[in-house]
């Protein structure tokens, strides 16, 4: 039997903030179906919904048979992230290495846009991914009012205003706030590993490169040649015969 999700009262976000706000380089770019002009906008919603749930997928992590599916027009853009969330990559990089609460962080964060409010909402939705696995979480999720009302079935998640007019710098990433390790396994991977470099390097501008057959290339080389040469041989002069040791040449005729 399924346990019914816990209340919560929501905290005062950003998200939560109403205002009117002035468009600049700080705000989220919004991903939607309902304004594609070209295929090229469809490849850059594609993209956005990685960033969003994997932050970077490489070629191995990328899902083709959802991508085509959203091209053909046969699943929705949040049938897109239910499949993105779902995946064996998603389960590996954020399940696998967390507990419960920190993965109930993650997905909130990368799905409804936002941060947690409290302890009690990550108990909450922790109960959920432990009577209802992870699948029924993120079914949860994604048919919840708050994810209909702010991003439909054609948007793309985003993080909810990060910037507010009262603050002076916007809030932090997700990908900054909440790695993707949990404390415990930085510990056991030995991060942070600090690396200390004893070799400084010097920048030689191009023209100052010695050019093909230099000497200077050969410098080293000649350094490694280390010449044993033989010693002189002390012999006394008196010990030397002069008539056997000088070759006698005789002329041509004389006997």
């Amino acid at each position: 039997m399924t346990l019914p999700l816990l209340t919560y009262a929501p905290s005062s976000q950003n998200q939560r903030v109403a205002g009117y706000e002035v468009g600049g380089d700080q705000q989220p770019w919004i991903y939607s179906t309902d304004n594609l002009l070209s295929p090229s906008d469809l490849d850059d919603l594609i993209e956005a919904a990685y960033r969003q749930i994997f932050f970077h997928a490489f070629a191995v992590d990328r899902q083709r048979n959802l991508e085509s599916q959203l091209r053909n027009g046969q699943i929705t853009v949040r049938d897109f992230i239910r499949g993105l969330v779902l995946s064996e990559t998603f389960k590996k990089s954020f399940y696998d290495l967390n507990s419960n609460y920190r993965f109930v962080e993650h997905v909130v964060e990368r799905v409804l846009g936002r941060s947690v409010y409290s302890e009690r909402e990550k108990i909450a939705w922790s109960i959920v991914v432990a009577t209802k696995g992870i699948k029924g979480f993120i079914d949860d999720l994604l048919n919840s009012e708050e994810y209909l009302s702010n991003f439909g079935d054609s948007t793309v998640p985003y993080q909810r205003r990060r910037v507010l007019p009262s603050q002076a710098v916007e809030t932090e990433t997700t990908n900054l706030r909440l790695p993707r390790y949990d404390g415990y396994y930085r510990a056991k991977l030995g991060f942070p590993q600090i690396i200390w470099q004893t070799e400084v390097r010097r920048y030689t501008p191009q023209d100052k490169q010695p050019k093909a057959g230099d000497p200077a290339n050969f410098l080293a080389l000649a350094r490694s040649i280390d010449p044993q040469g033989n010693l002189p041989q002390r012999v006394s002069p008196y010990n030397i015969d002069i008539e056997k040791s000088v070759p006698y040449r005789k002329l041509a005729g004389v006997k």
